[in-house]
């Protein structure tokens, strides 16, 4: 085996299913497979034969995967059962799949206290159980449950384990902490004992976060000897996840010079395999997640933006390409002019570095933020807050007065109704509009009232979409706290054209920070349209 090869498995599909708030259907089961082999894994571990209808349906049929070892993960057999006479053990090696992965125990706790059977009948059952799946014509696999634990508690029956699973021929034999609660260091000295031991035999690691030392204990395994890799896309799998292969394999790749099956220029592919397991599941993807995260490469402070401009190895461990993401400044009470200048940039601003009016935004920016406003995540606000400061921004309409009602009630066939009623004065060049609609909330209501009034004269509105809207109560004077203190809504827009785009509001009342969103929402929208507000108030 060439020693600077990592085998890499993935077992999103089956540890990762146990996420609290996952739930795989077979289509999701079958595009993340196919998504896996495509970007080139060595082994994609599916799920478990005859343990649920969702993994019988899709190992019935299975996908057809053109590099990727398909794998059936299972126990053994069961205790004082053979191979032949073990209907749930059958159904995991008839699978028609590449290879099995079994499990079985390698702490003596467990065995006693689980099982309640001999050490002897424990190894049989290894040995045995592997013969059965190569004989099937299946990649022979043994995970180590409660390997670490195991070996710390009676080593010379782990070690036995192992032994027992190399003479029934397994191809690899993994070291699971399945608790997820070993040290680095201690990783790295059972792995060599283990080795030494097995000295033939094929390791590979998997290991669990619960003290946050999923992915350093399985660079630690590599270290020691272990050339396989388990994890998951993102991290996923119970309790604090398993390693996440997100991670490992650039690490694996740009750090540290080993080789795996996937080609450096497929790296560029990592964030959208990572963001396509988050939207196939409908999670938010992790912003601070290294090397894919939103702001893995984000520059905030005035001075890393400054240096980062100048070179990026300033403070980027590596050109953010390479993984497919990208540099950003962002907004906050942090910048200094290399922010809002490379901000500039980015959407498409022109102005001298040394304008006067840059430091009077960088002013204001500043002390809203301190007011609660917040642009890390609301670019469009901040695009339109610039370029207002420019004199770039159109008149395209006026918010007045709005008033907004809720309403509960039960209609005539006694079913309870909660209804939110509200009216909108909104201006559009030299004419005023008051507009009245229902809704099933009151931002609901108000943004229903106030594109009803510019709709009429900006069509382009009617596509756009609210898809997300967040809020969050800051205390940021003395006395406005709980429900009088000040409100920061972030809302999320999406257009016909799946564009995206996000605005902030702030007020101590919710709705009015809604107003303010809103309105930055839809002056975005015109503006990014190529809307011009002489054109409309004369069509009036």
């Amino acid at each position: 085996m060439n020693d600077t090869y990592i085998w890499l498995f993935d077992t999103t599909l089956r540890d990762g299913g146990q996420t609290r708030g996952v739930d795989f259907s077979v289509s999701d089961k079958i595009a993340i497979s196919q998504a896996l082999d495509e970007f080139g894994i060595d082994y994609i571990e599916a799920g478990w034969p005859g343990a649920n209808p969702t993994d019988d349906q899709f190992f019935e049929t299975p996908p057809a995967l053109k590099k990727s070892s398909l794998v059936a993960f299972g126990m053994t057999r069961r205790g004082g059962r053979s191979t032949d006479n073990d209907p749930g053990f059958n159904a995991i090696i008839n699978a028609q799949t590449d290879a099995t992965c079994l499990v079985g125990k390698t702490w003596d706790f467990h065995v006693k206290t689980a099982l309640n059977i001999s050490h002897e009948e424990n190894l049989r059952m290894i040995t045995e159980s592997l013969k059965a799946a190569g004989a099937k014509g299946r990649e022979p696999m043994f995970d180590c449950e409660h390997y670490f634990d195991g070996f710390k508690a009676n080593r010379e029956f782990a070690l036995a384990c192992v032994k027992a699973a190399f003479d029934g021929g397994a191809r690899w034999i993994i070291l699971c902490d399945t608790n997820g609660g070993t040290l680095t260091d201690e990783i790295f000295d059972i792995v060599t004992q283990t080795k030494a031991y097995v000295p033939d035999a094929n390791i590979g690691i998997h290991c669990h976060n619960d003290i946050g030392l999923a992915v350093a204990n399985s660079l630690a395994a590599i270290k020691a000897g272990a050339r396989q890799v388990q994890g998951t896309i993102n991290g996923l799998g119970e309790r604090c996840g398993n390693a996440d292969l997100i991670t490992l394999i650039p690490t694996l790749m740009l750090k540290l010079g080993f080789t795996t099956s996937i080609p450096k220029e497929k790296l560029s592919k990592l964030v959208s395999l990572s963001r396509m397991v988050d939207d196939r599941l409908n999670l938010v993807p992790d912003s601070h997640a290294p090397y894919v995260g939103s702001a893995a490469f984000a520059h905030k402070g005035g001075l890393h933006a400054s240096a980062a401009q100048k070179d990026p190895r300033t403070y980027e461990h590596i050109p953010p390409e390479i993984v497919g993401n990208e540099r950003s400044f962002v907004i906050s009470d942090q910048i200094g002019r290399s922010n809002v200048t490379a901000r500039f940039s980015e959407v498409g601003i022109e102005i001298p570095a040394d304008d006067i009016r840059i430091e009077k935004l960088i002013r204001d920016i500043k002390e809203k933020e301190f007011n609660g406003w917040s642009f890390d995540s609301a670019e469009a606000s901040f695009e339109l807050l610039a370029r207002r400061a420019l004199g770039e921004v159109p008149d395209y309409f006026t918010i007045g007065r709005f008033r907004v009602t809720d309403e509960r009630r039960f209609n005539a066939k006694g079913d309870l109704v909660v209804e939110s009623e509200a009216t909108a004065a909104i201006t559009i060049g030299a004419h005023s509009q008051h507009e009245v609609a229902l809704g099933n909330g009151p931002v609901n209501a108000i943004d229903k009232a106030i594109r009803k009034a510019l709709i009429r004269i900006y069509p382009s509105l009617a596509e756009v979409e609210l898809i997300d809207f967040k809020v969050r109560i800051l205390e940021p004077h003395e006395g406005q706290k709980g429900t009088g203190a000040v409100t920061r809504v972030l809302i999320e827009f999406k257009d016909e054209n799946d564009l995206i785009w996000r605005t902030v509001g702030v007020s101590t009342n919710i709705i009015d920070a809604s107003v303010m969103a809103l309105s930055d929402g839809m002056v975005w929208k015109l503006m990014n349209n190529g809307t011009a507000d002489a054109s409309v108030k004369n069509s009036l």
